[in-house]
C-alpha cells in the first residue's frame, strides 16, 4: 500500500490548519454560511438534514488496519459509533459537530487520510479494482495507476474548479467491478501484441438526471502517456462545459452534444499540442509501483485439507464460500468479501466494532490489507485458505458474515431521505423491506445474481439506472413513491434499465420486487440470471405481473 512521503504529510498539515481556521471564523460569526459553504465542501463536509456529514476520502478503495481503526475510533467518538462506505468507496459520517470537524481532520491527518476533494467540482477519489493485486484476470495492478492520478489530480491548479464534479474508475480485468463505464472518465488497462501498456479510454459516462454510458474515445494510449492525455480530456471539458447550468454541466452531456467522434478529434487536437514528451518518467512509476509489490506468499497446494474438511462439515460455512469467497492468483489462497448487507440493517454501515473486527482479522489473517467496493461492501484480498474458516467465525461473531455477495439482499443504497437533503424519498427502508423478502437464504440462492439498486433522488447515488432492479425515489404531492427500472448493469456489458411503469408508493415495493422474481423463477432459461432472462424475454411478462398486482 502507498505510504505518504513528506509532501504529502506537509500538504496535509498544511490544509487542515488552514481549514481550522476557516471553522473558527465561521463559529465567531466571521464568515456567513453562504461564505463558508464552499470553503468546507472543499474538505468533504456537507450539510445535511439532522448534523453535517463527513465524507472521509478512500482512494481506491485500499485502508491498512491502523486507518481502519482510526475510523472506527473517530466513529465511537465523534459520531454515533458507525460509518457509511459510499458508492465511491470512500467512508461517511453522518452525525458530525462543526466545532469537531477539524480535530477529526488531525487525526485523519495522523493516519495518511483527509477529505479532501470529496465533494467540490474537482476530480473526486479514483476508484480501482477490489480485487487489484489478487485476481489472476488482471494485466496489472490498477491501484498503480490510480496513485498516480491522485498525485497528479490532487489540488492540481488547472482542474480544481471544473464545470462539475468529476470521476475516474480504473479496472485491469474483462470482468468490470468498477462500473468504469457509468464514470466521466474509465481506464481499462489493456496490453497491445507486442507487450506494450496501455489505457482503453472511455468518456462521457454519468447516471443522475440524464444517463448515460461512456463511450470509447480511443482503444489504445500508451501508458506513459496517460497525465497529458487526461489533461487533454480535461482542457476540452474546461473550455466547453456548462457553467451556466447544473443540470448540463456534466461532461457526459458535452460528449453527447458534441458527438463521440467530434470529442474525440478535439481531444486529440488538444493532446497533440502537449507534445510528444513522456508523462511519467520511469523512476517515478517505479516508485509508486513499488508501493504495491507483490504480497509475499506462502507456497501451498492448491487444496486445503482444513479448509475442505470445514466445508464439508458446516452447512452455514459451506454456504458462505460458495457466496463470499472468491479466487486468488495464487495457490492456497483466497479473497474474503465481507458483506455489509446483514438482513434487516442499512446497506453499507459498519459499526466501530465491526471495523475493528476486520482490521484485527487483516492485521492477522489478510496481510494487513482491506478493500472497500463501489458495491458497499469490504474485502479482505488475500487469505490463506487455511485461514478462512477462522476468518469466518470471527466475522459471524461480529454479524459480518451474511453469505449474500452478488444476491438479491446484497443490495447498494444511498442514504436517502433519512439523512439526505437532496433526497426526495427514503432508501434505506426499501432495501431492508426488500431484504426481509430474501431472507430464506435457500430461496435467495436459487434466485442468483440479481443487483438490486436504489436512489432517494435523481442524483443517483445508488446507482439505480444501472441496477439489475433499479428503484428511484420520487415525491408526488409529499408522498414517498418510487419508479422501477429493469435491465440495466454497471458490469462490462453496462447499459441503463427500462421503466417498468407508473411509480408505485412505498407500501408495494418490495412485494413488486418479490413478483419480479417470481417472474423471473417461471421464465429463466437453465443458467440464465434475471438479467439475461430480461434480455431475452423483454419487460411485458414482468410489468403484466406487477401492475395486475397493483391493481
Amino acid at each position: 500500500m502507498y505510504q505518504y512521503d513528506a509532501i504529502d504529510k506537509d500538504m496535509l498539515a498544511d490544509r487542515t490548519a488552514e481549514f481550522r481556521e476557516q471553522v473558527g471564523r465561521r463559529l465567531a460569526g466571521e464568515l456567513t454560511e453562504d461564505q463558508f459553504k464552499p470553503l468546507r465542501l472543499r474538505n468533504g463536509l456537507y450539510l445535511q438534514l439532522h448534523a453535517y456529514m463527513l465524507r472521509v476520502a478512500i482512494p481506491y478503495g485500499s485502508l491498512n488496519p491502523t486507518q481502519l481503526r482510526k475510523l472506527a475510533w473517530i466513529a465511537r467518538t465523534y459520531d454515533k459509533g458507525y460509518g457509511h462506505f459510499t458508492t465511491r468507496t470512500n467512508l461517511q459520517f453522518h452525525w458530525i459537530k462543526l466545532k469537531d470537524a477539524p480535530d477529526i481532520m488531525d487525526h485523519l491527518a495522523q493516519v495518511d487520510m483527509h477529505a479532501i476533494q470529496t465533494s467540490g467540482n474537482c476530480v473526486r477519489n479514483v476508484t480501482a479494482d477490489p480485487y487489484a493485486g489478487a485476481t489472476a484476470e488482471e494485466i496489472d495492478d490498477p491501484r498503480v495507476w490510480a496513485e498516480a492520478i491522485r498525485q497528479w489530480s490532487t489540488v492540481h491548479p488547472e482542474f480544481n474548479w471544473l464545470p462539475r464534479k468529476f470521476k475516474i474508475a480504473i479496472t485491469a480485468a474483462p470482468k468490470d467491478r468498477t462500473a468504469a463505464k457509468t464514470h466521466d472518465i474509465g481506464l481499462v488497462l489493456k496490453r497491445a501484441r507486442d507487450g506494450a501498456l496501455g489505457f482503453e479510454v472511455m468518456v462521457g459516462g454519468g447516471l443522475g438526471r440524464l444517463p448515460h454510458i461512456a463511450p470509447t474515445i480511443r482503444e489504445f494510449l500508451p501508458a506513459n502517456r496517460l497525465f497529458s492525455y487526461l489533461e487533454a480530456i480535461l482542457r476540452v471539458y474546461n473550455r466547453h462545459g456548462r457553467r451556466d447550468n447544473i443540470h448540463k454541466a456534466r461532461i457526459k452531456i458535452l460528449v453527447a452534444s458534441l458527438g463521440r467522434e467530434e470529442f474525440a478529434r478535439q481531444v486529440e487536437a488538444e493532446w497533440e499540442k502537449i507534445g510528444p514528451a513522456v508523462d511519467l518518467p520511469d523512476t517515478e512509476l517505479a516508485r509508486i509501483r513499488g508501493a504495491f509489490a507483490p504480497k509475499s506468499f506462502d507456497t501451498f497446494p492448491n487444496r486445503s485439507e482444513r479448509f475442505e474438511e470445514a466445508k464439508a462439515g458446516d452447512p452455514a460455512f459451506a454456504r458462505f464460500v460458495r457466496n463470499n469467497l472468491k479466487p486468488h492468483k495464487i495457490p492456497g489462497y483466497g479473497i474474503v468479501e465481507i458483506s455489509l448487507k446483514a438482513i434487516g440493517q442499512t446497506p453499507g454501515d459498519a459499526t466501530a466494532e465491526q471495523m475493528e473486527v476486520v482490521a484485527d482479522l487483516a492485521e492477522r489473517y489478510g496481510q494487513n490489507d482491506i478493500r472497500v467496493t463501489h458495491e458497499q461492501n469490504l474485502v479482505l484480498p488475500h487469505v490463506r485458505l487455511d485461514d478462512v474458516p477462522t476468518v469466518w467465525a470471527e466475522l459471524a461473531k461480529a454479524g459480518l458474515a451474511t453469505p449474500n455477495i452478488n444476491l438479491v439482499s446484497d443490495i447498494i443504497a444511498c442514504p436517502g431521505l433519512d439523512y439526505c437533503a437532496l433526497a426526495n424519498a427514503r432508501a434505506i427502508p426499501v432495501a431492508q423491506d426488500i431484504a426481509r423478502k430474501f431472507a430464506d437464504q435457500d430461496r435467495a440462492e436459487l434466485v442468483g445474481e440479481l443487483k438490486i439498486k436504489i436512489s432517494g433522488c435523481i442524483n443517483a447515488c445508488g446507482h439505480h439506472h444501472v441496477g439489475h432492479i433499479g428503484i428511484l425515489g420520487v415525491d408526488k404531492k409529499g408522498e414517498e413513491f418510487y419508479q422501477l427500472t429493469l435491465g440495466g448493469s454497471g458490469a462490462e456489458d453496462a447499459t441503463t434499465g427500462q421503466i417498468l411503469g407508473p411509480a408505485l408508493p412505498y407500501d408495494r415495493v418490495a412485494g413488486a420486487v418479490d413478483t419480479l422474481v417470481d417472474v423471473y423463477l417461471r421464465e429463466r432459461a437453465d443458467g440464465e440470471r434475471f438479467l439475461d432472462t430480461f434480455r431475452r424475454t423483454g419487460v411485458a411478462p414482468f410489468k403484466e405481473a406487477v401492475y395486475a398486482d397493483a391493481n
